[in-house]
Protein backbone atom coordinates (compact mmCIF):
# COMPACT_ATOMS: atom_id res chain seq x y z
CA UNK A 1 0.00 0.00 0.00
CA UNK A 2 2.38 2.46 0.74
CA UNK A 3 3.97 2.21 -3.25
CA UNK A 4 1.03 2.78 -3.91
CA UNK A 5 0.82 6.03 -2.33
CA UNK A 6 4.06 6.69 -2.70
CA UNK A 7 3.68 6.34 -6.46
CA UNK A 8 0.58 8.63 -6.31
CA UNK A 9 2.23 11.58 -4.35
CA UNK A 10 5.83 11.33 -6.72
CA UNK A 11 2.82 11.39 -10.13
CA UNK A 12 1.09 14.12 -8.82
CA UNK A 13 4.28 15.99 -7.34
CA UNK A 14 5.61 15.58 -11.30
CA UNK A 15 2.02 16.86 -12.70
CA UNK A 16 2.43 20.44 -11.09
CA UNK A 17 5.79 21.10 -12.56
CA UNK A 18 4.00 20.62 -15.91
CA UNK A 19 3.64 23.80 -17.97
CA UNK A 20 -0.04 23.67 -18.72
CA UNK A 21 -0.53 25.08 -22.42
CA UNK A 22 -3.20 27.75 -22.25
CA UNK A 23 -6.83 27.21 -24.27
CA UNK A 24 -5.91 29.70 -26.92
CA UNK A 25 -2.72 27.36 -27.57
CA UNK A 26 -4.96 24.34 -27.57
CA UNK A 27 -7.10 25.37 -30.03
CA UNK A 28 -4.77 26.90 -32.36
CA UNK A 29 -2.54 23.34 -32.43
CA UNK A 30 -5.79 21.70 -32.73
CA UNK A 31 -6.49 23.46 -35.86
CA UNK A 32 -2.97 23.10 -37.42
CA UNK A 33 -3.05 19.02 -36.70
CA UNK A 34 -6.55 18.90 -38.51
CA UNK A 35 -5.31 21.20 -41.23
CA UNK A 36 -1.67 19.52 -41.69
CA UNK A 37 -3.80 16.04 -41.46
CA UNK A 38 -6.10 17.25 -44.47
CA UNK A 39 -3.63 18.32 -46.56
CA UNK A 40 -1.37 15.10 -46.14
CA UNK A 41 -4.83 13.32 -46.81
CA UNK A 42 -5.07 15.09 -50.02
CA UNK A 43 -2.17 14.79 -51.06
CA UNK A 44 -2.21 10.83 -50.58
CA UNK A 45 -5.47 10.77 -52.32
CA UNK A 46 -3.98 12.50 -55.40
CA UNK A 47 -0.93 10.48 -56.12
CA UNK A 48 -3.38 7.35 -55.43
CA UNK A 49 -5.96 8.65 -58.07
CA UNK A 50 -3.00 9.40 -60.06
CA UNK A 51 -0.98 5.94 -59.74
CA UNK A 52 -4.57 4.19 -60.32
CA UNK A 53 -4.85 5.59 -63.59
CA UNK A 54 -1.72 4.74 -64.46
CA UNK A 55 -1.90 1.48 -63.44
CA UNK A 56 -5.31 1.01 -65.00
CA UNK A 57 -3.46 2.31 -68.51
CA UNK A 58 -0.87 0.06 -68.37
CA UNK A 59 -3.06 -2.94 -67.85
CA UNK A 60 -5.12 -1.82 -70.60
CA UNK A 61 -2.50 -1.83 -73.36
Amino acid sequence: MTRIRRFIEESWSELRKVTWPTVEQTRNLTVLVFLVSGAVGLFIAVFDALFQIAFNQIISL
